[in-house]
Protein backbone atom coordinates (compact mmCIF):
# COMPACT_ATOMS: atom_id res chain seq x y z
CA UNK A 1 0.00 0.00 0.00
CA UNK A 2 1.29 3.34 -0.98
CA UNK A 3 1.46 5.79 1.69
CA UNK A 4 0.89 8.62 -0.10
CA UNK A 5 -2.25 7.28 -1.85
CA UNK A 6 -3.26 5.96 2.04
CA UNK A 7 -2.96 9.60 3.44
CA UNK A 8 -4.37 11.14 0.96
CA UNK A 9 -7.84 9.40 0.89
CA UNK A 10 -7.12 9.77 5.21
CA UNK A 11 -7.18 13.37 4.99
CA UNK A 12 -10.03 14.06 2.78
CA UNK A 13 -12.21 12.38 5.73
CA UNK A 14 -13.96 13.97 8.13
CA UNK A 15 -12.23 13.27 11.16
CA UNK A 16 -8.37 12.30 10.33
CA UNK A 17 -5.75 11.45 13.26
CA UNK A 18 -2.38 10.74 12.74
CA UNK A 19 -2.82 7.38 14.85
CA UNK A 20 -4.34 6.43 11.00
CA UNK A 21 -1.85 7.17 9.12
CA UNK A 22 0.22 4.62 7.45
CA UNK A 23 3.71 5.71 8.98
CA UNK A 24 1.84 4.66 12.51
CA UNK A 25 -0.11 1.62 11.28
CA UNK A 26 3.15 0.08 9.99
CA UNK A 27 5.26 1.23 12.79
CA UNK A 28 2.73 -1.09 14.93
CA UNK A 29 3.45 -4.06 12.76
CA UNK A 30 6.74 -3.53 11.79
CA UNK A 31 8.30 -3.18 15.67
CA UNK A 32 7.00 -6.33 16.42
CA UNK A 33 3.77 -4.57 18.82
CA UNK A 34 0.97 -5.58 16.91
CA UNK A 35 1.33 -8.95 15.08
CA UNK A 36 0.03 -12.41 14.38
CA UNK A 37 2.28 -13.01 17.60
CA UNK A 38 0.54 -10.68 20.15
CA UNK A 39 -2.44 -11.59 18.77
CA UNK A 40 -3.30 -8.70 16.03
CA UNK A 41 -3.24 -10.23 12.56
CA UNK A 42 -3.11 -7.99 10.00
CA UNK A 43 -6.13 -8.36 7.49
CA UNK A 44 -6.30 -4.65 5.82
CA UNK A 45 -8.86 -3.63 3.45
CA UNK A 46 -9.00 -2.03 0.89
CA UNK A 47 -11.26 -1.26 -2.51
CA UNK A 48 -9.82 0.28 -5.85
CA UNK A 49 -10.60 1.30 -9.51
CA UNK A 50 -7.68 0.77 -11.64
CA UNK A 51 -5.15 2.82 -10.10
CA UNK A 52 -7.41 4.57 -7.76
CA UNK A 53 -7.57 4.05 -4.07
CA UNK A 54 -11.70 4.38 -3.38
CA UNK A 55 -11.50 3.06 0.08
CA UNK A 56 -9.29 1.26 2.83
CA UNK A 57 -8.97 0.21 6.83
CA UNK A 58 -7.05 -1.45 9.23
CA UNK A 59 -8.68 -4.64 10.01
CA UNK A 60 -7.40 -7.23 11.91
CA UNK A 61 -7.90 -10.81 13.17
CA UNK A 62 -7.95 -11.02 17.10
CA UNK A 63 -7.38 -14.09 19.48
CA UNK A 64 -8.09 -12.12 22.36
CA UNK A 65 -9.73 -8.67 23.58
CA UNK A 66 -6.53 -6.88 25.08
CA UNK A 67 -5.65 -3.34 23.55
CA UNK A 68 -9.17 -1.90 22.42
CA UNK A 69 -10.77 -0.24 25.37
CA UNK A 70 -14.28 -1.27 23.89
CA UNK A 71 -15.05 -4.43 26.15
CA UNK A 72 -16.70 -7.68 24.78
CA UNK A 73 -14.91 -10.30 27.54
CA UNK A 74 -18.56 -10.80 28.84
CA UNK A 75 -19.47 -11.52 24.93
CA UNK A 76 -16.21 -13.96 24.62
CA UNK A 77 -17.36 -15.74 27.83
CA UNK A 78 -20.95 -16.49 26.94
CA UNK A 79 -19.85 -17.68 24.24
CA UNK A 80 -17.03 -19.76 26.31
CA UNK A 81 -19.78 -21.10 28.41
CA UNK A 82 -22.31 -21.86 25.61
CA UNK A 83 -18.89 -24.12 23.73
CA UNK A 84 -18.44 -22.15 21.01
CA UNK A 85 -15.60 -20.20 19.62
CA UNK A 86 -15.56 -16.04 19.78
CA UNK A 87 -12.34 -15.89 18.76
CA UNK A 88 -10.89 -14.89 16.37
CA UNK A 89 -12.75 -11.89 15.56
CA UNK A 90 -12.30 -9.35 13.07
CA UNK A 91 -11.71 -5.63 13.90
CA UNK A 92 -11.47 -2.72 12.38
CA UNK A 93 -9.29 -0.22 14.99
CA UNK A 94 -5.91 1.61 15.30
CA UNK A 95 -4.04 -0.68 17.93
CA UNK A 96 -3.77 0.10 21.71
CA UNK A 97 -4.75 3.67 20.71
CA UNK A 98 -8.72 4.54 21.79
CA UNK A 99 -8.73 7.98 19.63
CA UNK A 100 -11.88 8.64 18.13
CA UNK A 101 -11.59 9.48 14.37
CA UNK A 102 -12.70 7.64 10.77
CA UNK A 103 -11.64 3.98 10.73
CA UNK A 104 -13.44 3.02 7.21
CA UNK A 105 -11.39 5.77 4.59
CA UNK A 106 -13.47 6.08 1.67
CA UNK A 107 -13.41 8.79 -1.68
CA UNK A 108 -17.64 9.19 -0.77
CA UNK A 109 -20.40 7.34 1.08
CA UNK A 110 -21.19 4.79 -1.67
CA UNK A 111 -17.69 3.41 -1.62
CA UNK A 112 -17.51 3.17 2.36
CA UNK A 113 -20.68 1.65 1.89
CA UNK A 114 -19.07 -1.11 -0.40
CA UNK A 115 -16.43 -0.86 2.67
CA UNK A 116 -18.70 -1.68 4.74
CA UNK A 117 -20.21 -4.83 3.17
CA UNK A 118 -16.88 -5.73 2.42
CA UNK A 119 -15.97 -6.16 5.91
CA UNK A 120 -18.80 -8.36 7.14
CA UNK A 121 -18.17 -10.63 4.00
CA UNK A 122 -13.90 -11.05 5.26
CA UNK A 123 -15.60 -11.63 8.64
CA UNK A 124 -17.98 -14.52 7.51
CA UNK A 125 -14.46 -15.67 4.57
CA UNK A 126 -12.31 -16.12 7.71
CA UNK A 127 -14.53 -18.05 10.22
CA UNK A 128 -14.21 -14.82 12.53
CA UNK A 129 -17.29 -15.04 15.46
CA UNK A 130 -17.91 -11.28 14.52
CA UNK A 131 -17.13 -7.83 13.00
CA UNK A 132 -16.35 -5.25 15.81
CA UNK A 133 -15.17 -0.65 14.30
CA UNK A 134 -14.08 1.02 17.43
CA UNK A 135 -14.11 4.70 17.82
CA UNK A 136 -15.38 5.35 14.18
CA UNK A 137 -16.83 8.83 13.30
CA UNK A 138 -20.31 9.57 11.93
CA UNK A 139 -20.13 8.40 8.55
CA UNK A 140 -18.82 5.27 10.10
CA UNK A 141 -21.52 4.27 11.88
CA UNK A 142 -23.81 5.30 9.15
CA UNK A 143 -22.53 2.90 6.37
CA UNK A 144 -22.02 0.09 9.25
CA UNK A 145 -25.50 0.42 10.60
CA UNK A 146 -26.52 -0.24 6.55
CA UNK A 147 -24.40 -3.06 6.65
CA UNK A 148 -26.03 -4.77 9.66
CA UNK A 149 -24.17 -3.69 12.44
CA UNK A 150 -25.40 -2.28 15.97
CA UNK A 151 -23.77 0.65 17.62
CA UNK A 152 -22.29 0.94 21.15
CA UNK A 153 -22.07 4.22 23.07
CA UNK A 154 -18.82 5.30 25.45
CA UNK A 155 -17.62 8.05 26.60
CA UNK A 156 -13.95 9.87 27.17
CA UNK A 157 -12.99 13.10 28.63
CA UNK A 158 -11.60 16.03 26.43
CA UNK A 159 -11.25 19.87 27.05
CA UNK A 160 -12.05 22.14 24.18
CA UNK A 161 -10.59 25.63 23.84
CA UNK A 162 -13.37 28.27 25.11
CA UNK A 163 -11.31 31.60 24.50
CA UNK A 164 -8.81 31.03 27.58
CA UNK A 165 -5.22 33.25 26.72
CA UNK A 166 -3.72 30.87 29.95
CA UNK A 167 -3.58 28.23 32.39
CA UNK A 168 -4.61 30.73 34.71
CA UNK A 169 -8.23 32.43 32.71
CA UNK A 170 -8.80 28.45 32.32
CA UNK A 171 -8.81 27.55 36.02
CA UNK A 172 -11.02 30.82 36.88
CA UNK A 173 -13.81 29.39 34.68
CA UNK A 174 -14.09 26.36 36.83
CA UNK A 175 -15.81 26.37 40.08
CA UNK A 176 -14.14 27.94 43.36
CA UNK A 177 -13.41 24.00 44.93
CA UNK A 178 -12.50 22.54 41.83
CA UNK A 179 -9.56 25.42 40.66
CA UNK A 180 -8.46 25.53 44.79
CA UNK A 181 -7.85 21.74 44.10
CA UNK A 182 -5.59 22.23 40.88
CA UNK A 183 -3.97 24.74 42.46
CA UNK A 184 -3.56 22.12 45.91
CA UNK A 185 -2.01 19.57 43.75
CA UNK A 186 0.65 21.74 41.96
CA UNK A 187 1.43 23.45 44.69
CA UNK A 188 2.44 20.14 46.71
CA UNK A 189 4.09 19.00 42.80
CA UNK A 190 6.45 22.34 43.08
CA UNK A 191 6.81 22.19 46.88
CA UNK A 192 8.28 18.66 46.17
CA UNK A 193 10.81 20.31 44.09
CA UNK A 194 9.41 19.03 41.08
CA UNK A 195 9.68 21.26 37.78
CA UNK A 196 8.66 20.49 34.12
CA UNK A 197 10.68 20.56 30.73
CA UNK A 198 8.25 20.16 28.01
CA UNK A 199 10.01 18.72 24.69
CA UNK A 200 8.55 18.29 20.71
CA UNK A 201 9.82 15.16 18.47
CA UNK A 202 12.26 16.99 16.65
CA UNK A 203 14.21 18.20 19.81
CA UNK A 204 13.79 14.96 21.65
CA UNK A 205 17.07 12.81 22.16
CA UNK A 206 17.51 9.01 22.13
CA UNK A 207 18.24 9.39 25.91
CA UNK A 208 14.86 11.43 26.27
CA UNK A 209 13.04 8.42 24.76
CA UNK A 210 15.03 5.53 27.10
CA UNK A 211 13.92 7.54 30.25
CA UNK A 212 10.08 8.40 28.64
CA UNK A 213 10.19 4.00 27.70
CA UNK A 214 11.62 3.08 31.45
CA UNK A 215 8.92 5.05 32.78
CA UNK A 216 6.14 3.20 30.80
CA UNK A 217 6.95 -0.05 31.50
CA UNK A 218 7.29 0.79 35.13
CA UNK A 219 3.62 1.92 34.58
CA UNK A 220 2.97 -1.43 33.30
CA UNK A 221 4.90 -3.75 35.93
CA UNK A 222 3.17 -1.79 38.56
CA UNK A 223 -0.14 -3.62 37.30
CA UNK A 224 1.95 -6.81 36.85
CA UNK A 225 1.29 -6.90 33.08
CA UNK A 226 3.54 -6.24 30.03
CA UNK A 227 3.89 -2.88 27.42
CA UNK A 228 1.92 -3.45 24.55
CA UNK A 229 4.42 -1.03 22.46
CA UNK A 230 8.11 -2.31 22.12
CA UNK A 231 11.34 0.46 22.23
CA UNK A 232 11.07 -0.09 18.58
CA UNK A 233 8.00 1.37 18.32
CA UNK A 234 9.18 4.48 19.53
CA UNK A 235 12.57 4.29 17.27
CA UNK A 236 9.98 4.46 14.33
CA UNK A 237 7.74 6.99 15.60
CA UNK A 238 11.12 9.45 16.51
CA UNK A 239 11.80 8.95 13.19
CA UNK A 240 9.17 7.96 10.64
CA UNK A 241 6.82 10.70 12.77
CA UNK A 242 8.86 13.36 15.45
CA UNK A 243 6.44 15.92 14.56
CA UNK A 244 3.27 14.44 16.34
CA UNK A 245 5.13 13.94 19.92
CA UNK A 246 5.84 16.01 22.66
CA UNK A 247 7.29 14.81 25.92
CA UNK A 248 7.17 16.48 29.29
CA UNK A 249 9.92 15.23 31.26
CA UNK A 250 9.89 15.84 35.36
CA UNK A 251 13.05 16.38 37.34
CA UNK A 252 14.10 17.29 40.82
CA UNK A 253 17.38 18.87 40.37
CA UNK A 254 19.60 16.97 38.14
CA UNK A 255 17.18 13.97 38.13
CA UNK A 256 14.43 12.84 35.83
CA UNK A 257 11.56 11.41 37.69
CA UNK A 258 9.01 10.91 35.57
CA UNK A 259 8.31 11.04 31.78
CA UNK A 260 4.52 12.23 30.08
CA UNK A 261 4.27 11.36 26.38
CA UNK A 262 1.43 13.58 24.25
CA UNK A 263 0.53 13.17 20.84
CA UNK A 264 0.12 16.44 18.33
CA UNK A 265 -2.13 16.54 15.71
CA UNK A 266 -0.82 20.27 14.49
CA UNK A 267 -2.77 20.79 11.38
CA UNK A 268 -6.03 20.32 13.26
CA UNK A 269 -4.54 21.79 16.63
CA UNK A 270 -5.64 19.15 18.68
CA UNK A 271 -3.14 16.86 21.15
CA UNK A 272 -4.16 13.21 22.91
CA UNK A 273 -2.67 12.17 26.05
CA UNK A 274 -0.87 8.99 25.31
CA UNK A 275 1.57 7.49 28.16
CA UNK A 276 3.00 8.35 30.89
CA UNK A 277 5.25 6.86 34.08
CA UNK A 278 7.27 7.45 36.87
CA UNK A 279 10.37 6.18 38.85
CA UNK A 280 9.06 6.89 42.18
CA UNK A 281 5.56 7.83 43.80
CA UNK A 282 5.04 11.51 44.15
CA UNK A 283 1.44 12.93 44.98
CA UNK A 284 -0.26 14.65 42.69
CA UNK A 285 2.74 14.20 40.23
CA UNK A 286 0.40 12.17 37.64
CA UNK A 287 -1.95 14.71 37.27
CA UNK A 288 -0.10 17.47 36.58
CA UNK A 289 2.35 15.86 34.17
CA UNK A 290 -0.70 14.15 32.28
CA UNK A 291 -3.33 17.14 32.97
CA UNK A 292 -1.96 20.17 33.85
CA UNK A 293 1.12 20.74 32.06
CA UNK A 294 -0.36 19.71 28.69
CA UNK A 295 -3.20 21.81 28.76
CA UNK A 296 -0.98 24.56 29.70
CA UNK A 297 1.02 23.36 26.58
CA UNK A 298 -2.03 23.27 24.15
CA UNK A 299 -3.49 26.71 25.46
CA UNK A 300 0.23 28.81 25.18
CA UNK A 301 0.18 27.09 21.27
CA UNK A 302 -3.19 27.76 20.42
CA UNK A 303 -4.72 24.47 20.58
CA UNK A 304 -8.52 23.27 20.36
CA UNK A 305 -8.50 19.86 21.98
CA UNK A 306 -6.89 17.66 24.54
CA UNK A 307 -8.76 14.33 24.73
CA UNK A 308 -7.57 12.54 28.01
CA UNK A 309 -7.75 9.34 26.92
CA UNK A 310 -9.70 6.04 27.79
CA UNK A 311 -12.06 5.97 30.81
CA UNK A 312 -11.72 8.10 34.17
CA UNK A 313 -14.19 10.49 35.44
CA UNK A 314 -11.90 12.23 37.92
CA UNK A 315 -10.75 13.55 34.78
CA UNK A 316 -13.87 16.07 34.59
CA UNK A 317 -12.93 17.85 38.06
CA UNK A 318 -9.85 19.19 35.57
CA UNK A 319 -11.90 20.41 33.35
CA UNK A 320 -12.09 17.35 30.42
CA UNK A 321 -15.63 17.26 29.96
CA UNK A 322 -17.71 13.57 29.07
CA UNK A 323 -17.74 13.50 25.15
CA UNK A 324 -19.44 10.23 23.55
CA UNK A 325 -18.13 7.56 21.78
CA UNK A 326 -18.96 5.45 19.21
CA UNK A 327 -18.32 1.64 18.12
CA UNK A 328 -20.18 -1.18 15.53
CA UNK A 329 -20.89 -4.55 16.26
CA UNK A 330 -22.28 -7.23 14.29
CA UNK A 331 -22.17 -11.01 15.26
CA UNK A 332 -22.35 -14.08 13.17
CA UNK A 333 -24.52 -16.02 15.36
CA UNK A 334 -28.14 -15.44 15.05
CA UNK A 335 -29.22 -16.18 18.44
CA UNK A 336 -26.07 -14.20 20.23
CA UNK A 337 -26.96 -11.15 18.23
CA UNK A 338 -30.18 -11.01 19.45
CA UNK A 339 -29.08 -10.79 22.57
CA UNK A 340 -25.88 -8.74 22.42
CA UNK A 341 -28.52 -5.86 20.07
CA UNK A 342 -30.69 -5.94 23.28
CA UNK A 343 -27.93 -5.62 25.38
CA UNK A 344 -26.62 -2.93 23.31
CA UNK A 345 -29.85 -0.84 23.42
CA UNK A 346 -30.21 -1.23 27.55
CA UNK A 347 -26.67 -0.16 27.84
CA UNK A 348 -27.68 2.84 25.31
CA UNK A 349 -30.58 4.17 27.11
CA UNK A 350 -28.24 3.75 30.58
CA UNK A 351 -25.48 5.71 28.60
CA UNK A 352 -27.63 8.28 27.90
CA UNK A 353 -28.38 8.92 31.27
CA UNK A 354 -24.87 8.92 32.56
CA UNK A 355 -24.12 11.22 30.00
CA UNK A 356 -26.90 13.72 31.00
CA UNK A 357 -25.94 13.08 34.73
CA UNK A 358 -22.10 13.88 33.81
CA UNK A 359 -23.15 17.38 32.41
CA UNK A 360 -25.29 18.30 35.32
CA UNK A 361 -22.10 17.72 37.45
CA UNK A 362 -20.15 20.32 35.09
CA UNK A 363 -16.94 21.43 36.65
CA UNK A 364 -17.32 24.71 35.38
CA UNK A 365 -19.36 28.06 36.63
CA UNK A 366 -22.02 28.87 35.03
CA UNK A 367 -21.86 31.66 32.50
CA UNK A 368 -20.65 35.15 34.19
CA UNK A 369 -21.33 33.36 37.31
CA UNK A 370 -19.26 35.07 40.25
CA UNK A 371 -17.52 32.74 42.69
CA UNK A 372 -19.71 32.00 45.86
CA UNK A 373 -18.51 33.91 49.07
CA UNK A 374 -16.14 31.62 51.24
Amino acid sequence: MPDEAWDALLARQARPTPFMRLAYLRALHASGSATGATGWQPQFVSLWRGNELLAACPAYLKSHSYGEYVFDWAWAEAYHRHGLRYYPKLLVAVPFTPVPGSRLLAVDDDARALLAQALRALARETGASSLHVLFGDDADQSALAAAGCSARTGVQFHWTAEGDTDFAGFLARLQREKRKKIQQEQRRVREAGIRFEARTGAELTDDDWNFFYRCYQLTYRAHHSKPYLTRDFFTRMARDMPEHWLLFNASRGDERVAASLIALDPQRRAAFGRYWGAVEHIPNLHFDACYYQPLAWCIEHGYQRFEGGAQGEHKMARGLMPTPTASSHWLAHPSFADAVNDFLAREGEAMAGYLDELHEHAPFKASGAADPAP
